[in-house]
C-alpha cells in the first residue's frame, strides 16, 4: 500500500505543476481571444455568432477544452465582456460625473474598432421617413449654426436625432425600467440642454 501511494504522488505532483497550469492559462488565453477575434467580426452588440463551437473551431480545440474552462457560454461571454472592459480601459467602479466625458470617449473609441451595424429601417417608406426626419433636424439647427463647420452643423442635428429616436424611448422604458412619461421628460430635457448650446454657439468640442 505503502509503495502504491509513494508512485502515485510524483504523479500527482505532475498534474499540478507549474508548467500544466501555465498550459492551461495559455490555453485559456487562446480560447478567450478566439472568442474576441469572432466578436470583432460583428456589430458590438451582435453576439449571435459567438458560440462554444464556433470559438473551440477558431482556438483549434475542441469543445469539451472550452467547457473545462468556461463551465457555460454564458461564463465565456462574461469573460469577454471582462476582456473588453479591459481592452476599453474602462472602471466602472466608483465612477464619477466629472470622468463621464473622458470614459464615453474611450467606450466609443473602442467601439469603433467593431463593424457598425446598419440602424436603418429596411421598408422603403420607412427609410423615405428617416431621411426627411434627418433633414428636418439639419435644417431646424441651419440658422444657429450658419457659420459652424458642416461636420459640426451635421453632429448637432444628430445628437437631436439620438435623442428623439425611438431606440432611446425603447432603451430608457425598457433598459432603465423607467415610466414613459419621465422617459419622455428626460429625453426632452436633454434635447433643450442641447438646443441651448447651439444657440449660444457652443459647438461640439473637438
Amino acid at each position: 500500500m505503502e509503495s502504491t501511494l509513494s508512485e502515485a504522488e510524483p504523479e500527482r505532483r505532475r498534474y499540478d505543476s507549474p508548467v500544466r497550469r501555465q498550459q492551461a492559462a495559455e490555453t485559456r488565453e487562446r480560447i478567450v481571444a478566439a472568442g474576441a477575434e469572432i466578436l470583432h467580426e460583428h456589430p458590438v452588440w451582435s453576439w449571435r455568432a459567438l458560440t462554444v463551437r464556433a470559438v473551440a473551431e477558431r482556438a483549434g480545440v475542441n469543445e469539451r477544452t472550452v467547457y473545462r474552462h468556461f463551465p457555460s457560454e454564458r461564463h465565456l461571454r462574461d469573460a469577454l465582456f471582462l476582456r473588453f472592459t479591459d481592452d476599453a480601459g474602462v472602471d466602472l467602479e466608483g465612477l464619477r460625473l466629472d470622468e463621464l466625458q473622458a470614459v464615453t470617449t474611450r467606450i466609443l473609441e473602442f467601439v469603433s474598432a467593431f463593424p457598425t451595424g446598419s440602424g436603418a429601417p429596411g421598408d422603403p417608406t420607412l427609410i423615405a421617413a428617416d431621411q426627411q426626419l434627418r433633414q428636418a433636424l439639419v435644417d431646424a439647427v441651419a440658422p444657429a449654426t450658419g457659420d459652424w463647420p458642416e461636420r459640426d452643423r451635421t453632429l448637432a442635428a444628430a445628437m437631436l436625432d439620438v435623442l428623439w429616436s425611438v431606440l432611446t424611448y425603447e432603451r430608457l422604458v425598457a433598459g432603465w425600467g423607467l415610466d414613459p412619461k419621465d422617459a419622455i421628460r428626460g429625453a426632452t430635457w436633454v434635447m433643450g440642454l442641447v438646443e441651448d448650446a447651439i444657440r449660444a454657439g457652443h459647438r461640439p468640442a473637438d
